[in-house]
């Protein structure tokens, strides 16, 4: 996970759902406590990381979205 070409490859494979419910847990660990300094940390960094996969899959969604519904104007101004 050190090196940002191979964790993004795997990020970009990741589903919105397993992205979202990985970070779920994530969130649940870091209330919970319990847990190292350390291991905080690298929960911590792997949250951030899930939320921007999520993120990305949320704004994709919305363009597909805008640009549906832009189609749609389109084609209902043209009639």
């Amino acid at each position: 996970m050190g090196t940002d070409t191979g964790t993004g490859t795997a990020e970009n494979a990741l589903g919105y759902e397993q992205a979202r419910d990985e970070l779920i847990e994530v969130v649940r660990r870091l209330e919970a406590g319990g847990t190292s300094l350390e291991e905080s940390l690298a929960l911590w960094e792997r949250g951030e990381e899930l939320a921007k996969v999520c993120r990305r899959w949320l704004e994709g969604a919305r363009a597909r979205l805008d640009a549906s519904l832009a189609a749609e104007r389109d084609a209902d101004e043209e009639e």
